[in-house]
């Protein structure tokens, strides 16, 4: 069995009266796949985005059982105005909810809020849950602000109370010191990190003890600055015990890694390297297989390197679909 713990969705249509700062999905002549446009965005999105049947059969392709079904991360657009970002969330919550409908078993909705205006987004959350999705999608940065920002606390304590996990994607902020072409590869690796350390710093993963985090790319660069993070707080290497009169950095309570193994991560790192180092820093109980499909392609079969790695079968379980429940609070079918 294996659970795609990062796969994305978009809606097939908006509604003819919608705003004009709202997607479009425009037809393709000669062509089953849309246009997705959207400010500067033209993105060919094929059928298997929006058609449950098309999503299935691509499934049962690649030996996929589940998908955690997300937005395509354009769609997380908060520099809208707050209104038209509420009304866009719902809309695609609403299509979201219904494409997985086909099939519950087998396909996972995550919704969407608009984490421009943070009391709206810990508001619609009950709403979310309402409508039969699992859990949230946010990005990395909301407008350039860290989420573990104080202003987000609110809608983390709020989601920790509904049982609603999250999925932070990294995205792009602007930035000057990479050119444009670097916003998939290098500029997402940071902002993971970014993301994932905040939560930390922040005081976010202190604070909602028992809320639930993945994040996108095994959030980036992160795995790799935890050792230097946890020298800092505890003055010692290779996880020996503290010593906090030689720290530079130390509190009392969880270390960081402690709290960075509260958090879940996706395998999709490209190389068997990264994996082992993730699983020998992180452990095997937190990574969750990720795809990014159909934004790329799987590999073929799904998991294949992760499977090339020789683990025990209880460690390779667990990546592949225990932990995806897990992460999702809910039993795994019999």
């Amino acid at each position: 069995m294996l659970v795609d713990a990062h796969a994305h969705l978009l809606p097939r249509d908006y509604p003819a009266d919608a705003p004009g700062c709202f997607p479009r999905m425009e037809p393709i002549d000669g062509d089953t796949a849309r246009l997705l446009v959207f400010g500067a965005t033209r993105f060919r999105a094929r059928e298997v985005f929006f058609d449950a049947e098309r999503r299935v059969e691509a499934m049962d392709a690649s030996g996929v059982s589940a998908e955690v079904l997300t937005p395509m991360p354009p769609l997380l657009r908060y520099d809208l105005p707050p209104a038209d970002g509420l009304s866009l969330a719902r809309h695609v919550n609403e299509f979201t909810a219904t494409l997985c409908a086909a099939d519950p078993r087998r396909l996972i909705g995550f919704g969407m809020v608009p984490m421009q205006d943070p009391d709206a987004a810990a508001t619609e959350l009950k709403a979310v849950r309402e409508a039969g999705l699992h859990g949230v999608e946010i990005a990395s940065n909301v407008l350039g602000a860290s989420i573990g920002d104080e202003r987000f606390l609110p809608f983390f304590a709020e989601a920790e109370r509904l049982d609603l996990p999250i999925f932070v994607h990294a995205m792009p902020a602007p930035t000057d010191r990479l050119p444009r072409s670097a916003m998939g590869t290098y500029v997402v690796g940071l902002e993971g990190a970014l993301a994932a350390a905040s939560l930390i710093t922040g005081g976010t993963a202190a604070a909602c003890p028992d809320l639930r985090v993945s994040f996108s790319h095994a959030a980036g660069g992160f795995p790799l600055v935890l050792p230097r993070a946890q020298y800092f707080w505890s003055g010692t290497w290779n996880e020996e015990p503290p010593v906090p009169e030689r720290a530079i950095a130390h509190t009392e309570g969880p270390s960081p890694l402690d709290h960075a193994r509260r958090f879940y991560y996706d395998s999709m790192v490209f190389d068997r390297r990264a994996l082992r180092y993730l699983i020998d820093l992180l452990g095997h109980d937190r990574l969750l297989v990720g795809s990014d499909f159909p934004a790329m392609e799987r590999e073929d079969p799904a998991g294949r390197t992760l499977r090339s790695l020789d683990l025990p079968e209880a460690a390779l379980a667990d990546i592949t679909w225990h932990n995806a429940y897990r992460f999702l609070g809910v039993d795994p079918p019999r």
